[in-house]
């Protein structure tokens, strides 16, 4: 990499060298701390926002699939303040892996990186987590924006990161520009993609592609097809508060949804129900599952109710002609029970002209008609309740061994059907599209069609996949030093190439697979074992250059590589560990997940007993 390269990629001018050699002189005093006293480093804190790619993807997984900072090596910010997000070859989640790392093996290492949102991914409040992941992910992306302002990002979201996801973009979507043209978050234009799986905040009737030229096809700028025709999951999201088009990244979005998923494909008229998924927003439905109905949980639903309650009863004392309006009691509590619910807030179906007119007449007047509204209401808006619980919510949606309709993202395709690829199969199609663009610096092309090489890639990886399942374990940290050639290193803009030499220290990692029971099961190996042939790892791709590893202690490093891409691109169905999700589904408990590795020790589990957590 030419010396001008260098100082192009990573944005220093020379009015900033002196916090980059700050910066050097850091790296060499904690190297120094690690020979001397290892306890004085943190050998977490690696990878800095100063580091541009071309194109980040900012990834956002489900219930209890996030980075934690004491075991994770997370990001920094230009000062060297640790951000709530850790690269994706340090954390690794099941099912966003194989989406937001497809892109790295199809550009230069340089070129592309995907980090890990980490947020409070969790139900002891579910409405509290999804406010601080949309937090922690704006925060982030503004961080990377300001130090690179030419990298342009995608996001991609799962389950109850899919609410997380949503909520950003359609944030973004809908900014607008200060005095000084600049935005709050980052610049609309520089979102080139966003990929929602299980929206909870789906529309009725939307396509997989909101807001594009054919919304049932494909996003504009990538014309490899989705599906043919304009066949679409019925229903609505559980979350229909959340709902709203996405301004600015119309057009930009893939929200899948698949048909029996119950947090993005709810059908019409179950308000009962859609008043318990919005109880189960407020409340600790972690303790609840995992403890069942106690004094301290019951306390907990109970105050919920009745905050709801008092709430219902001052909105309706708030509207002078209520007595005389259309809402039944039901709505006004689905109303408030909203936690994005504000106080004083109209109602959206005003009251009768006539009745309202006749304000002489006594509210009791009003009492027969108001009492036969409110059966008829709750008999039309609950005409799908009975058969919705009759099917068993929970086991259309979280199956155990991934049976329910939350985990078809990763094996829906249908060729008879017009629909070639699976949905995380597309996703990761799109992602390496719009990263060639970024690294080639061209704008997106509205027209431009993917090269069969791009879709070929997704299916050649699935089939080694199936063909050859691998399972590789450590036992210890790996040192790899890896030797690039001229030919990897030569400058984009033409320059002269040299052969550079980087060092990763990869970390092992702790899995342990969710239980039906509060206690946790651990199984420890510490050699290689070949899973059942039904359970794939993802072996990383194999580099162009040379590369040449050795088992030793090593210091860490100032810069971490971007993990390489698994082969394979979207995960089969296999009994591994459930990941977290979305909102919660109708009268749906959530199984308890598992949360983050600690470094050391590598665990497989190959006969799991997940049951569905969310």
């Amino acid at each position: 990499m030419s010396l001008r390269e260098f100082f192009a990629r990573h944005r220093i001018a020379s009015a900033v060298a002196a916090p980059a050699v700050l910066g050097i002189a850091a790296l060499v005093a904690g190297s120094l701390a690690l020979t001397s006293s290892p306890h004085t480093a943190d050998p977490r804190l690696t990878t800095s926002v100063t580091e541009c790619r071309d194109m980040v993807t900012i990834s956002v997984a489900g219930r209890n699939d996030s980075p934690d900072e004491a075991t994770t090596r997370m990001l920094v910010d230009a000062n060297g303040n640790a951000l709530p997000a850790a690269m994706s070859g340090d954390y690794h989640s099941e099912w966003v892996d194989p989406v937001v790392n497809a892109p790295a093996g199809a550009v230069d290492p340089d070129a592309y990186s995907a980090v890990y949102i980490a947020y409070p991914a969790n139900m002891d409040s579910y409405e509290d987590a999804v406010n601080t992941g949309v937090a922690n992910t704006q925060q982030v992306m503004r961080e990377i924006a300001q130090a690179c302002p030419d990298t342009r990002f995608s996001i991609v979201g799962y389950s109850e990161g899919a609410d997380v996801v949503r909520r950003v973009a359609m944030e973004i979507g809908h900014q607008e520009p200060g005095a000084d043209g600049e935005y709050g978050i980052v610049d609309p234009a520089d979102v080139v993609g966003v990929v929602i799986l299980a929206d909870a905040g789906r529309s009725a009737g939307d396509g997989p592609f909101p807001g594009a030229e054919d919304p049932y096809a494909n996003p504009d700028g990538f014309d490899q097809k989705y599906q043919n025709g304009k066949n679409t999951a019925p229903g609505k999201g559980a979350l229909p508060g959340t709902s709203g088009d996405f301004g600015a990244l119309n057009g930009k979005i893939a929200s899948f949804c698949s048909e029996g998923d119950l947090t993005c494909a709810a059908p019409e008229n179950i308000s009962l129900l859609q008043l318990v998924v919005n109880v189960g927003r407020q409340i600790n439905v972690d303790a609840l599952e995992r403890e069942g109905l106690t004094p301290a949980t019951g306390q907990d639903v109970a105050v919920t109710l009745g905050k709801i309650a008092l709430a219902a009863f001052a909105d309706i004392q708030s509207q002078k002609n209520w007595m005389q309006s259309d809402e039944t009691f039901l709505e006004v509590l689905l109303r408030v029970s909203d936690p994005e619910y504000k106080p004083g807030t109209a109602p959206k179906t005003p009251a009768k002209a006539d009745t309202i007119a006749s304000d002489q007449m006594s509210p009791l007047a009003y009492l027969p008609q108001k009492v036969l509204n409110e059966i008829i209401g709750l008999i039309v808006t609950n005409q799908n309740t009975i058969p919705v619980i009759m099917s068993d919510p929970y086991q259309l949606t979280l199956g155990p061994n991934h049976t329910g309709h939350h985990f078809d993202y990763w094996d829906d395709a249908d060729a008879a059907a017009g629909k070639p690829l699976t949905s995380a199969e597309y996703a990761a199609a799109w992602l390496t599209h719009l990263a060639k663009q970024a690294q080639a610096g061209e704008p997106v092309d509205t027209k431009a069609k993917p090269q069969e090489a791009d879709v070929a890639a997704v299916y050649k990886a699935v089939e080694e996949t199936k063909a050859k399942p691998t399972s590789t374990t450590t036992s210890k940290p790996t040192t790899t030093t890896k030797t690039t050639g001229a030919e990897a290193a030569k400058s984009k803009t033409g320059g002269e190439s040299k052969t550079t030499t980087s060092t990763t220290t990869t970390p092992p990692s702790t899995t342990t697979p969710p239980t039906t029971t509060p206690s946790t099961t651990t199984t420890t190996t510490t050699a290689p074992t070949t899973t059942n042939p039904q359970t794939t790892t993802d072996p990383p791709a194999a580099p162009a250059e040379t590369s040449t590893t050795t088992q030793q202690e090593a210091a860490p490093q100032a810069r971490n590589s971007v993990a390489a891409p698994p082969a394979a691109m979207a995960p089969v169905e296999t009994p591994a560990p459930a990941p977290a999700h979305a909102a919660p589904a109708a009268t749906e408990p959530s199984a308890t997940g598992t949360g983050t590795s600690p470094t050391g020790t590598t665990t497989e589990s190959t006969t799991p007993t997940t049951t569905g957590s969310r």
